[in-house]
């Protein structure tokens, strides 16, 4: 028996993938040994945890409904092309059908009774807001950012295709069409952008200055809106930038401050609500 079939034996299966995937974004026969023993902990302190949970008093009124079983495993069924890749996945994690609606049910109901926990935690209130708002000045002073679309040809001299001269030569092609077209920036991103956010017309984001590559820094904050570049070189390869928008900087107002501040401290306050229930359950 190999390492990640013992370990599989020892630990319950999911557990160990879902720590597998937290930790290392990779199922647990991709870990070498170092890993798998950290991979093997986690999954072994989730579990007792969780075994705590059920164990509680919340749990024993939770119902996982058949509703809401059959949606998480609809969900991780989603994951994958057809029933033959999904259950060769399964058998590689020690896991069937079966024993994967189980592990979801058990995940259902902790996370229903951790819910339940985090339902009561205080409410934040206006003062908590206010004291929150003005002792954290810095995080509302926002500076002047900028959205911006990119057309990216690599240069890789490995690729004939792609050697600077030829990389070079593609973007010049690109730059001419948007000289006569600048509203097709969204379709030729789309079409020759060699970028993941060519799926998105090669929207980049929302950026403060200096946060990207130095070149197309000093290149994006020299622009006004809808403005698109001369080309500009990285150590990527050869871009064309269009700015989208310009949000001037800015202090938000307490007003406009408020829901986030509550977002954060509220979820703050069902955190803390959890942790301490946890560390009160018994380890019998």
């Amino acid at each position: 028996m190999n390492a990640i079939a013992e370990t599989i034996a020892k630990v319950e299966p999911y557990t160990l993938l879902r720590a597998s995937l937290a930790l290392f974004k990779k199922p647990p026969a991709e870990l070498d040994a170092g890993q798998l023993q950290r991979v093997e902990r986690q999954a072994r302190s989730e579990f007792d945890i969780e075994s705590r949970v059920l164990r509680s008093n919340e749990a024993a009124g939770v119902i996982v409904t058949d509703e809401e079983l059959d949606a998480a495993y609809l969900e991780v069924r989603g994951r994958f092309d057809d029933d033959g890749e999904f259950d060769a996945a399964l058998a590689r994690n020690g896991l069937d059908a079966e024993r994967l609606r189980a592990a979801l049910y058990r995940q259902c109901k902790v996370n229903t009774v951790m819910e339940k926990v985090a339902s009561r935690s205080p409410e934040v209130s206006e003062v908590e807001i206010g004291i929150y708002y003005h002792t954290h000045p810095d995080k509302f002073n926002l500076p002047e950012r900028r959205a911006v679309r990119h057309i990216l040809i690599t240069v890789n001299p490995e690729y004939a295709e792609n050697s600077r001269e030829k990389s070079l030569q593609r973007i010049q092609e690109l730059q001419f069409k948007l000289q006569r077209k600048p509203h097709k920036f969204e379709d030729l991103a789309l079409k020759h952008s060699e970028c993941p956010t060519s799926l998105q017309g090669g929207m980049l984001g929302v950026f403060a200055r200096g946060t990207l590559y130095p070149e197309i820094d000093e290149a994006l904050f020299a622009m006004k809106k809808n403005d698109i570049s001369g080309i500009v070189e990285t150590e990527l390869g050869f871009h064309l930038l269009q700015c989208v928008e310009i949000h001037k900087a800015e202090t938000l107002s307490l007003h406009k401050a408020a829901p986030k501040i509550r977002q954060v401290m509220q979820e703050r306050y069902r955190r803390n609500c959890q942790r301490s229930w946890l560390a009160g359950l018994s380890r019998e």
